[in-house]
């Protein structure tokens, strides 16, 4: 469900791209943005840091879009956002001495922190590699193929990075120990 949640102003804007242009996909996404937030904030009673950065980013670069009626302002909005992403867990680990990625996530799994530093960086790269194909998909293709790509590419090359990252991580995961009784018993 929350996968959905995540998505859901993208598969909006993507639908109302196809069916009614760039200028109302982002006002729909403009509107579908503001309902997840207002949604999480409902039902779990929080909203990620993240999550606010990026309703900022679609009011801003979405209602400039809608303003200026010039559609490369909708175009820089995912780079924007991946920029601010990457930044963030580079400044962070830079500068603060503080791994994002760790802080995230360090309670579901037990790491060494060589291996947190790596995903921060791997993360961090990620984001500026994704910023920089977005522009150049915007700008050098078609308002539809980039509307593809944000949905079909951008989900996809996500996609394929975090199951990298899993099987990465599956070398530093320990198994689960079981009970030596448990063993001991199913051998008898």
């Amino acid at each position: 469900m929350k996968l959905l949640i995540d998505f859901f102003p993208i598969i909006l804007f993507f639908a109302a791209f196809k069916a009614w242009g760039i200028y109302a996909a982002t006002a729909v996404a403009i509107v579908a943005t503001i309902v997840q937030i207002a949604y999480l904030r409902f039902k779990t009673g929080k909203v990620e840091t993240m999550q606010w950065v990026s309703l900022g980013v679609i009011v801003v670069f979405g209602g400039a879009t809608l303003l200026a009626h010039d559609e490369n302002f909708i175009k820089w909005k995912p780079t924007v956002l991946y920029w601010l992403m990457g930044g963030a867990l580079l400044v962070g680990l830079v500068l603060f001495k503080k791994n994002f990625i760790k802080s995230l996530m360090g309670a579901q799994m037990q790491l060494p922190d060589s291996v947190w530093n790596t995903l921060n960086w791997a993360w961090t790269g990620f984001f500026a590699v994704m910023g920089v194909l977005n522009l150049w998909v915007a700008f050098n293709f078609d308002t539809d193929t980039w509307v593809n790509f944000k949905m079909f590419g951008g989900i996809g090359l996500m996609l394929a990075f975090v199951v990298g990252q899993a099987l990465y991580l599956g070398r530093y995961l320990k198994e689960p120990e079981q009970n030596t009784a448990t063993k001991d018993s199913s051998h008898e």
